[in-house]
């Protein structure tokens, strides 16, 4: 069983790795359809589509390619990579929406961004 360490991993824009990640996260879910009948004595479902979501979080750097890419409303080949990107790595990837960004900035800490994103068509496994 391999484990990996989260500042192992990466994320990318097309081929542009994104600087000063702080954190992200993808998430896969499935919707259900229901296909119980009348006089069924417990529910039944049938598998339906698939949708991802995801975001990175970031110290905001305004000459970094990768977070200049992700402006509000782009369409985004993003790939994330949870155990780095050497080859034979495996990454997930997908197109993407960029439909939110939060900048923000306190007196006695970094500026920050974080930026949301919402999967258009399947997230895909892959190897480096």
């Amino acid at each position: 069983m391999a484990n990996h360490k989260g500042s192992e991993g990466t994320v990318y824009i097309g081929a542009d790795a994104i600087a000063e990640i702080k954190s992200y996260n993808v998430n896969e879910s499935m919707n259900v359809i229901d296909d119980s009948n009348i006089g069924d004595t417990a529910k039944t479902y049938q598998s339906g589509s698939t949708e991802w979501d995801g975001s990175v979080d970031v110290f905001w750097d305004e000459l970094d390619t990768a977070q200049v890419a992700m402006t509000s409303g782009a369409s985004v080949t993003i790939k994330f990579y949870p155990e780095g990107a050497t080859t034979g790595d495996k990454y997930y990837t997908g197109t993407a929406l960029v439909t939110g960004i939060s900048r923000s900035a306190s007196i006695d800490g970094m500026v920050d961004a974080s930026y949301s994103l919402k999967g258009t068509g399947a997230l895909t496994l892959a190897t480096a």
